[in-house]
């Protein structure tokens, strides 16, 4: 009887412990986790493959839910006018931007090309770079994607 008792309030003291998951808690503690996390590589000057990486984002977006996945979109050499203010995809970049994606612009890129960040759409970030980015994320389990 003495098992049995000390087992149900083991079983008690257990369950009114705080339970966490990575649905409720986030990296930072506060925000929710993406459960899928996705990096794709554009380094091509080539607005059919923009609009094909803009569709499939829309895809996976409405497969998975937008809340259960992370999207960021890393343009590096030749891709980097994928983000130009004037790009022909500008407005679904835009739109995709809306939906939480990020956009990454290569800094070496923007350096040696002589891009200002006022000449990229607004809301895309800038990291030192570009392939540098893409391996940070890999290494924190993104799944990495070149289309």
């Amino acid at each position: 009887m003495k098992i049995i008792a000390l087992a149900v309030a083991a079983l008690l003291a257990c369950s009114a412990l705080p339970t966490y998951s990575a649905e409720k808690v986030g990296a930072g503690g506060t925000a929710p986790a993406a459960r899928n996390r996705l990096a794709i590589q554009i380094n091509e000057d080539d607005v059919k493959k923009w609009n094909a990486v803009l569709a499939n984002i829309r895809n996976i977006q409405a497969e998975l839910g937008q809340k259960n996945v992370a999207i960021a979109v890393v343009a590096i050499g030749p891709g980097l006018g994928m983000l130009a203010a004037e790009s022909l995809v500008a407005n679904g970049v835009q739109d995709a931007l809306a939906t939480g994606v990020e956009f990454v612009a290569c800094g070496n890129t923007m350096k040696a090309l002589k891009i200002d960040k006022a000449d990229l759409i607004e809301g895309v970030t800038i990291s030192v770079a570009g392939y540098v980015e893409l391996l940070k994320r890999q290494q924190q389990g993104w799944a990495y994607l070149r289309p």
